[in-house]
């Protein structure tokens, strides 16, 4: 099998991963340098395929369903039963090959817990819980009627005072990172992309409390412009979105040594007029095309990109799609690949640990049936993701005859080649 390790372009052709019964790496490199092969240790065969490190999509709404409004699920849904899919949509997450989120809106604190725990199977969790914007802004539940939706992760706050309470319930319901909206929103009734949502002042307090709370980053939500801008100028820690961004815009996050997670698989996701409110599908005509130009420009000056998808307004479960369309915009496929793995490792500060295949770091791994540097589709196909493991343990094992293992997880000691198709 090949290896592609998630840091360095080289890719090793036939290869062998070990890990320990702690779910550490061991040993990942050529075959012919390998340690000899124990009778007690669990062997898995990869022949034909290519494995990588776990990969990151580092922005979903894994609380938020895809399938569904926003609306339906506020205002009909069981509570109950919205808890089982939220589970349901974690493990089909795990399952297509992403082992780490970060989710930015719309999850809790218990479902990080209960990963951590073993009690549920899905990737390893960050979540902001919830979302702050002003009266009116990108995070405001009022619709157009002026009724409120009552959803429990928006948070309104329209001035210093009021920013730094709403971080601090933030951090109190257990927020790994603190997201902020500097920009309207696409699916925002009361705003445009090009205004700007929180003001300066405002970002500046949301990033000193996130500082003061065991230095919590900040993500910020910033489609337009002029909320690029001073979301970077800022000194949040990722850029959302992205979609209006300029020269300027790279340069300054280049400067602040910040991210921009574009999440194209909502550019690129088409919109149904007959399923769609008018003003939403005019906005998504306007702005498709523009982001796409303006994201091609940030790639090919080498802005720093971690991968997110947005995925909550995409579907869930096909997170690996925004390879392919970063691709599309001109970053090779071994670029987006780490910008998958050890680039959003940096991003969610997990690098010592996660995002690259190496002695020392936990064994969070995919293997891919076929070459994803030939065809970086085959990772956006759930069925193509041959096996998932996270720290030694597998979540996820198609069997050669294409049938699939989904028993009791239980620790991989070795991968070396075999008979996977």
């Amino acid at each position: 099998m090949r290896l592609i390790d998630g840091m360095h372009s080289e890719v090793v052709d036939d290869a062998v991963l070990e890990t320990d019964a702690a779910g550490w790496i061991t040993y990942a490199g050529p075959s012919a340098r390998a340690p000899e092969a124990r009778a007690d240790v669990r062997t898995v065969d990869g022949r034909g395929g290519t494995l990588l490190p776990g990969l990151f999509d580092c922005h979903t709404h894994l609380g938020v369903p895809s399938d569904r409004s926003v609306l339906e699920t506020a205002l009909v849904s069981d509570p109950v039963v919205e808890v089982l899919r939220t589970t349901a949509r974690l493990r089909a997450t795990l399952d297509a090959g992403v082992t780490s989120v970060r989710d930015l809106g719309g999850l809790p604190r218990g479902f990080r817990e209960a990963v951590t725990s073993g009690l549920i199977s899905g990737p390893r969790v960050q979540t902001s819980v919830g979302v702050i914007s002003h009266t009116g802004g990108h995070a405001d539940d009022t619709l157009p009627s002026g009724k409120s939706l009552g959803i429990g992760y928006c948070e309104t706050a329209d001035d210093v005072v009021g920013v730094r309470t709403a971080v601090r319930r933030m951090l109190r319901a257990g927020a790994d990172v603190i997201k902020i909206c500097t920009s309207g929103g696409i699916t925002s009734a009361h705003d445009d992309p090009d205004d700007q949502d929180l003001l300066d002042e405002e970002i500046a307090a949301a990033v000193q409390e996130g500082r003061r709370h065991r230095g919590r980053p900040v993500a910020a939500h910033a489609q337009g412009r002029a909320g690029i801008i001073a979301a970077a100028r800022g000194a949040v820690r990722s850029v959302e979105h992205g979609f209006g961004i300029d020269d300027e815009g790279c340069d300054l996050i280049g400067e602040r040594g910040a991210f921009l997670v574009p999440t194209l698989s909502a550019v690129f996701q088409p919109v149904e007029p007959q399923k769609t409110a008018p003003w939403r599908y005019q906005m998504k005509l306007r702005w498709n095309e523009r982001a796409k130009e303006n994201l091609a420009e940030a790639i090919a000056r080498k802005v720093n990109i971690a991968a997110g998808t947005d995925a909550g307004v995409t579907p869930h479960g096909h997170n690996l799609r925004e390879l392919s369309c970063l691709v599309e915009l001109g970053m090779s496929p071994m670029d987006a690949i780490r910008a998958a793995t050890s680039n959003s490792a940096r991003l969610l500060g997990v690098q010592d640990r996660l995002g690259v295949l190496r002695p020392g770091y936990a064994a969070d791994f995919v293997l891919c049936a076929g070459d994803p540097l030939k065809d970086i589709a085959l990772l956006a196909a759930p069925e193509r993701i041959a096996l998932v493991a996270q720290q030694g343990v597998i979540h996820k094992l198609a069997l050669p005859d294409g049938g699939a293992s989904d028993q009791r997880p239980s620790a991989v000691g070795r991968l070396s080649t075999g008979l996977l198709p």
